[in-house]
């Protein structure tokens, strides 16, 4: 399901697979975020970080009340504190969506799926 915003010259249709790719940006470039995770860890293995081409398995997009809720799952780095990287990753969302995409996020979920320790 794509999300549509109405313009006086047509509609527009974004995909989840764009809006997820666009998440993912906002997501990696909070500091603390050591990688995005696959949502589905038993299958595609426990700590598998995912790369640019494939953060849509590891975004998760629907549409609820004509609004987007989007879960992220992650991993952070070690010894940093997990409410206040969530936190960033929840503004920055909420951020991208709103300037890229021109569509409101009714929320933002971050499921944390590991700890992992930062290479100096």
């Amino acid at each position: 399901m794509a999300v549509k915003i109405k313009t006086k010259y047509g509609t527009i249709d974004i995909s989840n697979s764009v809006i997820a790719t666009v998440v993912g940006g906002a997501v990696t470039s909070n500091y603390g975020v050591v990688g995005m995770a696959s949502k589905n860890q038993l299958r595609d293995g426990v700590y598998e970080m995912l790369n640019r081409t494939n953060f849509a398995r590891g975004v998760v997009v629907r549409q609820e009340d004509g609004n987007v809720v989007v879960d992220v799952y992650i991993i952070v780095g070690y010894g940093l504190k997990i409410s206040e990287v969530s936190k960033n990753i929840q503004d920055s969302v909420k951020y991208y969506l709103e300037q890229y995409l021109g569509t409101k996020a009714k929320s933002v979920n971050v499921v944390v799926q590991g700890v992992k320790v930062l290479d100096d």
